[in-house]
């Protein structure tokens, strides 16, 4: 009778710890996100598919062919379906009434496409943000690179092997991996383009959107704000955070420049771990959401400094923080083209904002292959463009140092830009890059004077290793043509 009792005893303690873990697998097994993941998922659409056709002046069947490639459930094809294109508008409408709403981008002037809220219509369109700027002056065609786009020497010099050089771009576009599409191949050697190509359908005007390569051109804009004394690296961000705390000091406050910059300010994870198209930045970027309210949300659940999470708010904050050194948002609006496109020849580039006039300097730039040449240019140069200062070579040196967080993982991040990680030993310890989804990279390595820039159109598997790049970059160098 006792050893009955006993398990009887046993199996009332086992049937509920036994329940509990079923409802816990099944609440795991279940997609919470789903509406938001739904909403999201129209919304890179129509992104995508307005910045396609209004931004990069693609065709629909480019459109279809390559931006939309990378989603996984695209609506509709090149013959129709459930969506719309405003010609005369510049937009675009995805989905059909009922369910998930429809969303829609709009093209703006000097600022690229804008998503709408989901309950905003195309007769909301003239409230978004718009840059009316007039274009910078003189024409790119008869200006000489690398200030336009004026390319009239194209020798090589005598230590460079010219089919080395060819067999560097085949590698680039000749990939066996069907899920990696390049459409540009840039390389510039002592300021000068030493080759150049595009794939079809391509040519040198074509702008595409840089992922997160714009985080390189953010935190350069960022810098000459640090240089002129108007934001500063290790001073907490200037702002107050969501929700307020109720009684005393909120632990975020603590955040500085450094910490965000360096990917590293201890706030929690909600751009990776399967809920990038759910939540966080991806409201803001697809689905109409405030970049800044969300960002401004965030719990501190590490010291920051103290832990290594790339994600999109962290940058975000760095521009709000930018935002708010300008202090007017007209000029914060100028910011970028007055500071740096206009000064360097980024003729092409669009900085987008969200529709708030946010800028989301974390992905949402449209450009070509010669404006991120022309920016690594500026950082080979030493922040230095004819003549001008634009950048201290202090600022360079920061994005070139390693995040002290990363030391335990390989010192491959420094500020917003990429390092050579430690277990890499095939191409010089001096060179950096931006990196961008679908395969968007500007190598800078000083000691070849040397800037190489691909963008892509990745998707699925994707995979492109920038690294393995420049080393078949660097194959066309003669071994005794001496580093700078």
């Amino acid at each position: 009778m006792k050893r009955l009792l006993t398990a009887l005893i046993a199996l009332a303690l086992v049937l509920p710890a036994a329940a509990h873990a079923q409802q816990q697998q099944q609440e795991d097994n279940y997609d919470y996100w789903r509406p938001q993941r739904d909403m999201i998922r129209y919304g890179q659409q129509a992104i995508l598919m307005c910045n396609g056709l209004f931004t990069s002046n693609r065709t629909l069947e480019q459109v279809f062919a390559q931006e939309l490639a990378f989603l996984p459930q695209p609506v509709g094809t090149l013959r129709g379906g459930d969506y719309v294109v405003d010609l005369e508008r510049q937009a675009v409408a995805i989905g059909a009434s009922g369910g998930t709403p429809i969303m829609r981008a709009a093209f703006r002037e000097g600022i690229g496409c804008i998503i709408l809220a989901p309950d905003q219509t195309f007769d909301d369109i003239d409230g978004l943000p718009i840059l009316d700027l007039p274009p910078a002056p003189g024409d790119a065609a008869s200006i000489a690179w690398p200030d336009g786009d004026l390319v009239e020497d194209t020798t090589l010099p005598g230590y460079i092997d010219a089919a080395a050089l060819q067999a560097a771009s085949d590698w680039a576009f000749e990939r066996e991996s069907e899920y990696q599409d390049t459409l540009s191949l840039l390389i510039v050697h002592n300021g000068k383009i030493i080759h150049e190509r595009y794939a079809p359908g391509v040519d040198v005007t074509t702008r595409t959107r840089t992922w997160s390569t714009a985080k390189s051109i953010a935190v350069t804009l960022i810098g000459m704000l640090v240089d002129e004394g108007r934001m500063a690296l290790d001073e907490p961000l200037p702002f107050d955070w969501l929700p307020r705390a109720r009684r005393g000091e909120d632990p975020r406050s603590k955040i500085t420049l450094r910490h965000v910059l360096n990917m590293s300010s201890g706030l929690d994870t909600v751009d990776n771990g399967g809920l990038e198209y759910a939540t966080g930045s991806g409201m803001a970027y697809w689905a109409g959401a405030s970049s800044v309210t969300g960002a401004r949300r965030q719990a501190l659940i590490r010291a920051p400094g103290t832990n290594w999470d790339y994600e999109n708010y962290d940058t975000l904050l760095a521009v709000y923080a930018m935002k708010l050194a300008i202090g007017d948002d007209q000029e914060y609006l100028q910011f970028a083209r007055s500071a740096l496109f206009d000064k360097i020849g980024m003729r092409n580039t669009l900085a987008s904002t969200d529709r708030f006039g946010d800028f989301i300097f974390s992905s949402q730039v449209y450009t070509n292959a010669r404006d991120l040449g022309r920016l690594g240019l500026l950082y080979l140069n030493g922040g230095v463009w004819n003549g001008e200062r634009l950048l201290s070579e202090e600022w360079i040196d920061f994005v070139r140092t390693p995040a002290p967080a990363t030391a335990e993982s390989g010192n491959q991040y420094g500020g917003q830009w990429w390092l050579v990680a430690d277990n890499v030993d095939y191409v010089p310890r001096d060179a950096y890059s931006t990196a961008g989804n679908r395969g968007q990279y500007a190598i800078v390595v000083p000691s070849h004077d040397l800037v190489i820039v691909r963008r892509g159109l990745d998707w699925g598997r994707q995979g492109f290793n920038r690294w393995e790049l420049t080393r078949e970059v660097l194959k066309a160098f003669d071994a005794t043509a001496a580093p700078r």
